[in-house]
């Protein structure tokens, strides 16, 4: 199959790009690349995450099943409650809503926004 497009990066929208970058560097082990009080990037893997500075921003609630979810990465780990122990550490909250019983785990980062954490597939 021939492909149209090759996705380039994605880029977030945040309250403080610096420091949402610095946190998904120590979640994700990605090089920082830029890092500006107006925008920052990280990348690993040949892939590229953009934080860009939006004034007002406000971050989702959660659970809210009436708002508006911007979007929600899922990071795959080998241990669940090892990395929620590392994420949490790094800055990241857990809320009491948790719907992915042992299948997932729900975390809040430090700008409010929620990620998934979700155990790596063997084999």
């Amino acid at each position: 199959m021939t492909t149209t497009a090759d996705l380039a990066m994605v880029n977030l929208d945040s309250s403080d790009p610096a420091a949402h970058a610095a946190f998904y560097h120590r979640v994700l082990g990605w090089d920082i690349t830029h890092s500006a009080a107006e925008y920052a990037m990280i990348s690993g893997g040949g892939t590229s995450l953009g934080f860009g500075l939006v004034e007002g921003y406000q971050p989702p609630s959660w659970p809210d099943p009436a708002g508006q979810q911007r979007y929600h990465l899922d990071l795959y780990v080998d241990d669940l409650a090892v990395a929620e122990k590392e994420f949490v550490a790094a800055g990241a909250s857990k809320p009491e809503f948790q719907p992915g019983g042992e299948r997932w785990v729900v975390l809040i980062d430090p700008i409010g926004q929620p990620f998934c954490i979700c155990p790596r597939p063997q084999g």
